[in-house]
């Protein structure tokens, strides 16, 4: 017999067992992190280490809470990650953690929701309120606590510092200042009424406000008064003391008690497998206010376990503070003390037992976080009542997990966009919305639009084994047609879907729910299953709307004067100033387009035909 032969006649191999002691005795002692999984493959938990030999170890050399001894039963396969770091473990850890979201894990939501502030990085950058994913360029301050924490921020940077709030399109038409300047709010870029230097002055100012350093500004703008006095510039220094006074004031006022504490408290509660940790944040003496966070936990998690495992989470992405205040002492804090610092470029302190204005600040944090977990708690008992509401309305076999909603959104045709939205037992998951620019179809099809949406969600969402147990469809049978045929294509099973049409006269509590049968159900306002489709295909639309409406003005910005030969992004912005706007340049002759700086008779005639649909003279398609 060939050993071919004998090889094939062999059993499969069984895998070894996996031996904890001998795995951990081949562990390194440097830092880094640690993925632990079951025999299936699943992601158990992901943890990070000063030392991978004697935190891994651990798990297995002592007894552990009930919660921790199930994981620790279940344990099949564990890898390591080595890092240089203790802080690059951190890090790592907190995007492992995103990305796999291990079941023993304590997950926070994502805190995209939470305002900024943003300073835009442009020619003549401005403030703006920012809200949803960091994408445009420029600096981000925050996240505040809330709107009226940003708004009552940037309204002080603007007496402050005066720099512009404007849209680019209202900036670059401006031909005389505006109010803002006229009350002392902005030092007019517009209209050059302040020097580039000086504005880049202002911008520099701000950010370094911001970044708590409000002495270095005042010490700053004291030597540019001097400098100015010197110079026998006396009504610049009179501004420049004025500007010096203004923040000595705001100092004055929002100072603690003469303590200028750079500290966040932070406070845990939890109460029937709902968690909830409260953050109380001071930077350079101002108080930032509060927010809070609930937590997915499991009922035996320890408050110190919730707080470490919050803390690599939280500040993951934002500065950690010099100083943190705890409402529980955690086992080791030192190891996170070391890679905070490490992140922050500073020493960080990590306190469980404080006295005096600490104490008092901590014990407003609790009485805040358990007020906070009052509020989920009332919460998401309200959603899973809306939940069980919903399943016996639509007849499904269990309260549906993950409910996701369709909805279409443009202008006579014009910049389609898709939004799909989820909700699950805790709301909305905005973590886990999408949208999607529509290409290729027919203006204004909105089926075409809706069945292109939802292939390209359903073809992912086989291949990634990620599906709703409701899918809701905005509209009626035609709409809810385009669902079902994408699902019967590509072979997608055991998702309701259920049509959501307007009542008569669009008003709120009338909706008609579509089955695909073709009956219809009208519940009526009461119904708590309805308020919550209510609030799923109202969130859609918004998120339409909003997408639609950025990429409308987005093509709308980069207007197609551009694809003139000769037209440039500066021309372009010269001719829009110089008209007023496209619609003023299209009202305009030839000879007064010619008239505008920088262009000559033969561009003055591309541009006028380019924008009345005419052959250029000489062109294709020109009269000979």
């Amino acid at each position: 017999m060939s050993d071919a032969a004998v090889g094939a006649a062999l059993p499969p191999a069984t895998p070894e067992p996996f031996d904890p002691r001998a795995f951990v005795r081949g562990l390194t002692t440097a830092p880094g992190v640690y993925r632990m999984f079951d025999a299936e493959g699943g992601i158990l938990y992901v943890g990070k280490a000063a030392s991978l030999k004697k935190r891994v170890g651990s798990y297995f050399s002592k007894q552990h809470a009930p919660r921790i001894a199930m994981m620790v039963a279940r344990i099949a396969r564990i890898e390591t990650t080595v890092t240089r770091t203790a802080s690059e473990a951190l890090i790592l850890e907190n995007q492992l953690i995103k990305a796999l979201k291990p079941r023993f894990n304590i997950l926070m939501r994502d805190d995209k929701s939470y305002p900024y502030v943003l300073l835009t990085q442009e020619a003549w950058p401005r403030l703006d309120y920012h809200r949803g994913a960091r994408g445009q360029p420029g600096r981000y301050f925050g996240p505040y606590t809330g709107s009226l924490a940003v708004r009552e921020t940037m309204d002080l940077m603007f007496k402050l510092f005066r720099l512009r709030s404007c849209e680019d399109s209202v900036f670059r038409n401006r031909t005389r200042p505006c109010l803002q300047h006229q009350i002392g709010r902005c030092s007019a870029p517009c209209v050059g009424l302040v020097a580039a230097t000086d504005y880049a002055d202002a911008v520099r100012r701000v950010g370094l406000f911001l970044d708590g350093r409000s002495d270095d500004v005042v010490r700053e703008l004291g030597q540019s008064m001097e400098s100015a006095s010197a110079a026998l510039e006396f009504e610049r220094a009179a501004g420049l003391r004025d500007q010096i006074a203004a923040i000595r004031k705001v100092q004055a006022r929002q100072y603690v008690d003469g303590d200028r504490p750079d500290l966040d408290v932070l406070a845990c509660v939890q109460q029937a497998g709902v968690a909830v940790v409260l953050v109380l944040s001071f930077r350079d003496g101002v108080n930032l206010g509060t927010a809070s966070h609930p937590l997915r936990i499991d009922r035996d998690v320890a408050e110190g376990d919730i707080l470490e495992a919050f803390i690599t989470q939280h500040y993951a992405a934002r500065k950690p503070p010099r100083e943190m205040v705890l409402s529980h002492a955690l086992d080791d804090p030192e190891t996170l003390e070391a890679a905070l610092a490490e992140q922050a470029g500073h020493a960080v302190a990590i306190k469980a037992s404080v006295r005096g204005d600490r104490a008092r600040y901590l014990e407003m944090a609790v009485r805040n976080a358990h007020l906070a977990l009052a509020t989920e708690q009332a919460t998401r008992a309200s959603q899973q009542a809306r939940l069980d509401d919903l399943q016996q309305l639509l007849g499904l076999a269990a309260p549906p997990q993950r409910i996701e909603c369709f909805d279409i959104s443009h202008t006579m045709g014009e910049a389609t966009v898709a939004s799909n939205v989820v909700f699950g037992p805790e709301g909305a998951q905005t973590a886990n919305y999408r949208r999607f620019n529509i290409t290729d179809i027919e203006p204004g099809d909105d089926y075409a639009a809706m069945r292109q949406a939802l292939t390209r969600r359903f073809r992912r969402g086989v291949e990634e084994g990620v599906l709703p147990d409701l899918l809701l469809i905005d509209g009626g049978m035609g709409q809810l047609r385009q669902a079902l045929d994408v699902l019967e294509e590509l072979a997608v099973q055991g998702v309701a879907v259920i049509g959501v049409a307007k009542g008569e006269a669009r008003k709120a509590g009338e909706e008609r729910l579509v089955f695909p049968d073709g009956r219809e159900l009208r519940p009526g306002a009461a119904s708590p299953g309805l308020q919550l489709v209510q609030q799923a295909r109202d969130e859609a639309h918004r998120f339409a709307i909003t997408g639609h409406r950025k990429r409308r003005a987005k093509a709308r910005d980069t207007s197609r004067l551009e694809d003139i030969p000769g037209v440039g992004p500066r021309r372009r912005q010269a001719l829009l100033k110089h008209f007023g706007g496209l619609k003023g340049l299209k009202d305009a002759g030839i000879e007064e387009i010619a008239r505008a700086d920088g262009v000559s008779a033969a561009l003055a005639s591309r541009i006028y035909a380019f924008l009345h649909g005419l052959p250029e003279e000489g062109g294709p398609g020109a009269p000979t």
